[in-house]
């Protein structure tokens, strides 16, 4: 009995680690060297690209309207051309913008576990791992495949259905584990299609998502744990609203001062994107709470049975 209860001391017993705010400071530094340096060099570059192909198109309407000569289809293919150029310049500044913000979280974690430190039982399950996996591979398939894209001026906003998988992702598994599914698979979405520029922020605001929903669901309403139906169905639902209640508010917000200040977007411009964004995202997360909740009801009684909940 005396063994037994020094076993569990043991498993509970927190040490300090200082391995990972190591990491993450030096992750830190070189981040911030490279997105200052991406910024004045590519970034700049794409936005130079970006008034030509301006300028392409401006003519191709004026041919349309019948206003000036030309040939329309020697014009489209230099503003393929263009847009092609201009996503490659713009990929070096998304990738050091996402080490960055990646970095700051590496290092805020890292901070944590130095003063409050990690327990020995905390670690990596293998059968999350892999469903993580999934989730975000379904979370660029919903995201890259299944959206409708909405010019904005030289921008864009979409409808899709990432934000589905995000967070089904943190209802299945946790809020760790959801958010960094939702944040790899639609950040990837982003730096494989023509939105390169979001990534950085989408990272950020899945990872939140998946945080929040699996923070209410798991930790506020337990529901690893057995509850009868109508507790389940509420729960969800409720986890699902907080976690897309978030980024209903914080997409426009954060896209606005995103664009602003680190994409140098005309705040008209990003006034007019955020207005769309508070649409489109509201669609999105009204989409989401009902596919999600309808996904983790049908799905939650063969994963428990198999053991694929996270602990109660």
């Amino acid at each position: 009995m005396m063994k037994k209860d020094n076993k569990q001391e043991k498993k509970g017993e927190k040490k300090r680690a200082y391995g990972l705010l190591l990491v993450g400071a030096v992750l830190l530094i070189v981040g911030i060297v490279l997105t200052v340096f991406q910024y004045h060099s590519s970034y700049q570059r794409s936005l130079e690209t970006a008034e030509e192909l301006n300028t392409v198109k401006a003519q191709i309407a004026e041919i349309g309207d019948g206003l000036a000569e030309g040939d329309p289809e020697a014009l489209q293919a230099e503003a393929d051309a263009l847009s092609a150029r201009k996503l490659s310049q713009e990929r070096p500044y998304s990738y050091s913008l996402i080490l960055l913000f990646f970095a700051i979280l590496l290092t805020g974690k890292g901070i944590v576990n130095a003063v409050f430190g990690v327990s020995e039982s905390n670690r990596g399950d293998v059968r999350h791992l892999a469903l993580a996996g999934l989730s975000a591979a379904l979370c660029y398939i919903g995201f890259a495949f299944f959206k409708i894209d909405i010019p904005v001026g030289p921008e864009k906003t979409s409808f899709h259905f990432g934000n589905v998988f995000c967070v089904l992702a943190a209802l299945l598994l946790d809020g760790y584990w959801g958010g960094l599914a939702g944040a790899i698979g639609m950040t990837i979405g982003d730096l494989t299609t023509s939105y390169v520029t979001s990534a950085p922020k989408t990272f950020l605001l899945k990872l939140c998502i998946g945080l929040i929903t699996g923070f209410v669901a798991h930790k506020l309403f337990r529901l690893s744990r057995e509850h009868s139906a109508k507790y389940v169905t509420g729960a969800t639902v409720v986890s699902c609203i907080c976690g897309m209640g978030f980024n209903v508010a914080a997409d426009p917000i954060v896209g606005y001062f995103y664009k602003t200040y680190l994409l140098g977007v005309h705040q008209d411009v990003a006034a007019a994107l955020a207005k769309v964004a508070t649409v489109t995202t509201a669609v999105n997360a009204v989409v989401a709470v009902f596919a999600a909740s309808a996904l983790y009801l049908a799905l939650r009684p063969a994963l428990k049975k198999a053991g694929l909940f996270p602990e109660a």
